[in-house]
């Protein structure tokens, strides 16, 4: 009996204990990193947020993808220095909406909430010529080791939940 019940209570330690190990990850994601190149992630984002038909017609043919390289990172980004691994835009060549999505992987062990926070801080929400995107619209957030920087007056939320839903 002894031994039946020291197997019963074993096997709900074992089960107790991988259970808060899975838990431990599902309470945060984010540090799962994101799988593909940033252009993968960039076209799951477009294809899976809930957006505008009107948006979903300007992202077919309007938008290009611009990869952000060290001397065009205070543009994108908004600071100079910003370490990372790979970066890439993706606006409209010509609108007469602000638009601008930023997708960065940073270099492993780098400080991800300051560099998130450098982006917030120093980002240009009016970069463009007499138009601007509100403040409560620029949106810097990330999932693992890739940092999503959104500037729209119109679907920052919508794409920004599509980024958010890939961590799985």
């Amino acid at each position: 009996m002894k031994r039946l019940l020291l197997a019963v209570v074993a096997v709900v330690l074992v089960l107790s204990f991988a259970a808060c190990q899975a838990n431990t990850g599902a309470q945060n994601p984010q540090n799962k990193n994101l799988e593909g190149s940033l252009e993968d992630i960039l076209a799951k984002i477009y294809d899976t947020a809930k957006v505008s038909d009107d948006f979903k017609e300007f992202t077919k043919g309007g938008l290009v993808t611009t990869e952000i390289t060290e001397d065009r990172v205070a543009y994108y980004l908004g600071k100079e220095g910003i370490e990372f691994e790979s970066a890439i835009a993706s606006e409209p060549m010509i609108n007469v909406n602000p638009y601008s999505l930023c997708l960065v992987r940073v270099k492993e062990g780098a400080d991800i909430e300051q560099i998130k926070k450098d982006i917030k801080e120093n980002v240009d929400p009016r970069k463009w010529i007499c138009v601007g995107v509100e403040e409560e619209n620029v949106i810097v957030d990330n999932v693992g080791d890739v940092i999503i920087l959104i500037m729209s007056n119109n679907e920052a939320k919508a794409l920004h939940d599509a980024f958010l839903a890939l961590k799985g």
